[in-house]
């Protein structure tokens, strides 16, 4: 089969066309991929309905043996077709190639046998021992079980990384879920679902998948009634909606956000390595990954030294074609996206940062924009304070490393963040003290199915990946007995 043109929904069992679609449109060229079907509130009902009632009436819940050849056939299905789904994410997307090989494919995939691992062995029950309470000696337990109907909501930057991220733990769990795709990128989540419902003994209702071309899907989804608990990745602003909508009847929430990640460069660093991580951190994906540092700090008295070395690196990135195995940077997503990031760096210079280089769309086809390096910016301003989602580093001067520490920290977000130096164990003191969910010491990478993500903050609620990403999905229940 093929699914790069997989275009249905898949509700309780079945892929259904919708009677009216919206276009995808491949970024690097701006031109259409095809058609993927709208969802409409009737299919969001439909597929509500499906989740809850194979919650409440089948044995998926309590069924390990199940849930676990299910995720082990899911992890087959997805190896078989990775190559059409690294095409179809290339496509969509505009992913680089290279960067299929790690977080937007290749890893995700790996996850999934990760989770049917750590399913295998995982401990529902835990015994709490005695307790002696009214003359009585109490024998005590609890068994955990999974929270429900989940609607998973996923932003277009990772999108298979994002939706297994959510699904497979959550299935792992006992769950039921309706997974609604990023309206940029409906394809590789519809792919998913064909995948579970034509290569899997997923029971029908289970998962079900909705792709829509406006935001009135993911908003009847955090409201239903049905609907037990929502886990979301995407901007804050979106994330303070879903939680105030969710407030009604209480909804569990996992909130995956934004970031705007310091690196710092200690005074001990080596300047050419730091330039050279900087700029092609913030060039992965054209900036468009939540973690990306996005702030540059540099101690004052290097600053003159650092910044050319940055803007030299930042010629060195090739970006353009994304199939071609040596691009390192795709495009934006759209040209709305393009749009958004030129408007911020316009801003940006208009307010006193410094144009070093880039600074405006690339001239070729496609929503590319060109690598750019801010200088002189002011830790208060938009351009230091605001996500750009987009190939703009802002380079800020400090003082002292406690200077460092407070330009870190002067942010509502705090998902992650690099410190780099000559002594791993001072680099580490530093980022200890930086309010962060996530920190690479000297490019070390934290990023791994067993590793749990997140922020602190504004950049969310809740932990994704590792032990911590299965317990999002379940609820505790404690039992008692009077001990013979």
């Amino acid at each position: 089969m093929s699914l790069f043109h997989e275009d249905r929904l898949l509700i309780d069992g079945e892929l259904v066309r919708a009677d009216r679609s919206f276009e995808t449109v491949d970024p690097a060229t701006g031109k259409v991929l095809g058609t993927a079907s709208d969802a409409d509130p009737g299919h969001v009902a439909a597929a509500v309905a499906a989740a809850r009632r194979a919650f409440d009436t089948t044995g998926w819940m309590r069924d390990r043996d199940l849930r676990l050849r299910c995720l082990r056939q899911l992890y087959d299905g997805l190896h078989r077709h990775r190559e059409e789904l690294r095409a179809l994410t290339v496509a969509e997307v505009g992913a680089p190639l290279q960067l299929t090989h790690g977080a937007q494919l290749d890893e995700p995939i790996e996850m999934v046998r990760y989770y049917a691992d750590l399913l295998e062995r995982y401990e529902f029950r835990e015994e709490l021992g005695t307790v002696e309470s009214r003359g009585r000696h109490h024998r005590r337990w609890v068994e955990k079980e999974a929270a429900g109907v989940v609607a998973a909501i996923v932003a277009y930057n990772f999108p298979n990384q994002l939706a297994l991220a959510k699904l497979v733990p959550a299935l792992a769990a006992g769950c039921t879920v309706v997974l609604k795709g990023a309206p940029d990128t409906p394809w590789t989540t519809l792919a998913l679902g064909r995948i579970i419902a034509e290569e899997t003994d997923i029971p029908a209702g289970v998962v079900n998948v909705l792709t829509s071309s406006g935001p009135e899907t993911g908003e009847l989804l955090t409201t239903h009634p049905d609907v037990d608990m929502v886990t979301f990745t995407g901007s804050t602003p979106v994330g303070r909606a879903i939680m105030a909508a969710a407030s009604a009847t209480l909804k569990r929430v996992f909130l995956e956000l934004g970031g705007k990640s310091a690196m710092i460069v200690l005074d001990d660093a080596e300047p050419r390595n730091a330039a050279m991580f900087a700029a092609f951190t913030i060039c992965s994906h054209s900036g468009q990954g939540c973690a990306l540092t996005s702030r540059l700090l540099v101690p004052r008295d290097r600053y003159d030294e650092i910044v050319p070395l940055v803007a030299a690196m930042f010629g060195k990135v090739t970006y353009g074609d994304p199939s071609d195995p040596k691009t390192h940077m795709g495009p934006l997503i759209s040209e709305k996206q393009r749009a958004k990031v030129h408007g911020m760096v316009e801003r940006a210079v208009a307010a006193g940062a410094r144009l070093v280089t880039g600074g405006r769309p690339a001239d070729r086809e496609g929503f590319f924009y060109e690598p750019t390096l801010l200088a002189d910016v002011d830790p208060s301003s938009e351009i230091a304070q605001e996500e750009v989602f987009g190939p703009v580093l802002a380079v800020i001067a400090y003082d002292d490393e406690d200077d460092a520490v407070r330009i870190a920290n002067d942010s509502v977000y705090g998902l992650s963040g690099v410190v780099l130096g000559a002594d791993d164990e001072r680099a580490a003191a530093v980022a200890r003290r930086v309010r962060s969910g996530t920190f690479s010491i000297n490019g070390g990478n934290f990023f791994a199915a067993d590793a749990p993500f997140g922020g602190f903050k504004q950049s969310g609620i809740g932990r994704e990946m590792g032990v911590a990403g299965l317990e999002e999905f379940l609820e505790l229940k404690t039992f008692a007995v009077p001990a013979k």
